[in-house]
């Protein structure tokens, strides 16, 4: 496959940076790849792993000559980071990034891009319960989706060399707008993770169970939402403030399931609850066949050393 950008910058150097590092390297996608992470820890760990062709002191530095900018960080920093590598954006550039909220980040960031560089979010949905420079690798979004969020505008050209990109990486794409976006990622991803977040807490507030029983005896359940639940904390905490609408809508839909439910268990109506579970597992049969997942033990995961 030919070279789709000549000079690639990351800022951020966590996961999902360091997975496109290695991806784009694997498949040659881009001749020279420049990095950027806040910390100077991070920075020297990245240059210990060989992690970027060449790892830069200050973001501006990083994204000079860059065909393509990719926003890694948390999508709270992502309007200041904007503001800050703006002037030395380079004209006809792409910038995007890899948040998982796109009306906030859009709002942040298009108003501190100068004319001439192509805005286009991006959100490729993969991901683990590891975080930093050494969690990364190259097969991350292999069959995952990516989505592709184009602005009013957005050049046609621009949208195909940055899809073309997320697929020379593995990934399937699709195009979706902001709004929407921002919906559906409610409902399967931010609204589980705190739900998540919230069980974990009640076996921790449980001081009839043990500590030691809760990790012992942990069944699959309790023991995938503690793997959800062990997801980098900044994150989730800057998710769940940037896109307060569409979590709080789901929310509430969940705490009127949720009710139903307790009100199916204490009047003993087996029949609701085992129509409800009947119809529950479609769905996870539809994943299945998606091939974002597939029909193993231990749900599916690999175990990677």
């Amino acid at each position: 496959m030919p070279l789709i950008y000549d000079r690639v910058a990351l800022i951020g150097l966590g996961l999902i940076a360091s997975s496109m590092f290695w991806a784009i390297k694997r498949h040659r996608l881009a001749g020279e790849v420049t990095g950027y992470a806040r910390t100077s820890a991070t920075r020297e760990t990245a240059r210990e792993i060989g992690l970027c062709d060449r790892v830069c002191e200050s973001a501006r530095e990083a994204v000079e000559g860059a065909d393509l900018v990719v926003l890694c960080v948390p999508v709270g920093a992502m309007g200041e980071v904007a503001q800050e590598i703006a002037p030395a954006l380079k004209p006809g550039a792409t910038l995007s990034d890899v948040g998982s909220v796109k009306r906030d980040v859009i709002a942040a960031v298009a108003p501190h891009l100068p004319e001439g560089v192509h805005f286009i979010p991006a959100h490729p949905i993969a991901g683990t319960e590891h975080s930093g420079p050494r969690a990364g690798f190259a097969e991350l979004f292999e069959d995952r989706y990516c989505l592709i969020v184009p602005q009013e505008g957005s050049e046609r050209d621009a949208v195909a060399r940055l899809e073309s990109f997320w697929q020379g990486m593995g990934a399937l794409t699709e195009e979706m707008d902001a709004a929407h976006h921002d919906l559906v990622l409610a409902v399967t991803s931010h609204a589980p993770h705190l739900i998540a977040y919230t069980m974990v807490g009640v076996a921790d507030d449980l001081r009839r169970v043990t500590d030691s029983e809760v990790i012992k005896y942990s069944a699959a359940g309790f023991r995938d939402f503690t793997r959800i639940a062990a997801s980098d904390p900044t994150m989730w905490r800057d998710v769940f403030l940037h896109n307060k609408a569409a979590t709080l809508e789901i929310l509430g839909r969940f705490t009127e399931e949720l009710f139903a439910l307790q009100r199916a268990i204490r009047t003993g109506d087996g029949e609701l609850l085992h129509d409800y579970f009947t119809r529950t597992r479609a769905i996870r049969r539809g994943i299945i066949e998606a091939g974002q997942d597939i029909d193993a033990p231990d749900f599916g995961r690999v175990k990677r050393d």
